[in-house]
């Protein structure tokens, strides 16, 4: 089993990574979420990694966060859920949005995840409910995102065609007391645009 890699960033694309390791190119599918967290191209990466292996081939995933791998284990042991389907459902929400609406019962939120319909939704909060961890609370003194700069800078970042994970992802860490101007610079240098 390959639990990690650690090389240099190749390429970097829509659907994940490749990442060159001692000469080898190892190529990773990846969320939304873990791509804008990976460094630029040419930078050193430490990604941790879930190989996959079905009658379809060999492939390997890869996550920045180990929140993330550990929520795409428990998506890919509900039955009807793929890894191909986990790995959307983590690119079209945040792990801390998949949880909450997991712990909400929000079947109506889980199927506008592309793939999964009502039923697989429903089979996600009985499967799931109870066995992940709680959305960590944000807290208001330690987070900029009720000021106006933030605000700014979300919208700016949406506007640029970053998606809402991106954005979130790009975002979290931000100095509570920063600028818009400041928000900004620092969520495109964690995004490595």
């Amino acid at each position: 089993m390959i639990a990690f890699l650690e090389g240099t960033v190749a390429l970097k694309s829509q659907a994940g990574a490749v990442l060159n390791v001692s000469g080898v190119g190892y190529e990773l599918l990846m969320s939304a979420t873990s791509i804008a967290l990976l460094p630029a191209e040419g930078s050193q990466a430490h990604v941790i990694t879930y190989l996959s292996v079905s009658d379809s081939g060999v492939v390997l995933y890869g996550f920045m966060e180990p929140e993330e791998e550990a929520l795409f284990k428990a998506l890919i042991a509900v039955s009807g859920i793929g890894p191909k389907m986990a790995l959307g459902a983590l690119s079209a929400l945040t792990p801390e949005e998949l949880s909450a609406a997991v712990m909400a019962e929000d079947v109506k939120a889980l199927s506008k995840i592309p793939g999964i319909g009502k039923k697989t939704a429903s089979r996600m909060v009985l499967e799931l409910k109870g066995s992940l961890p709680s959305p960590a609370q944000d807290e208001v003194s330690d987070s900029p995102k009720g000021s106006g700069a933030f605000k700014n800078a979300v919208d700016a970042l949406l506007s640029m065609g970053f998606t809402k994970a991106e954005v979130d992802v790009a975002l979290q860490g931000a100095p509570a007391d920063a600028t818009e101007e400041l928000l900004l610079q620092y969520a495109l240098k964690r995004i490595g645009a």
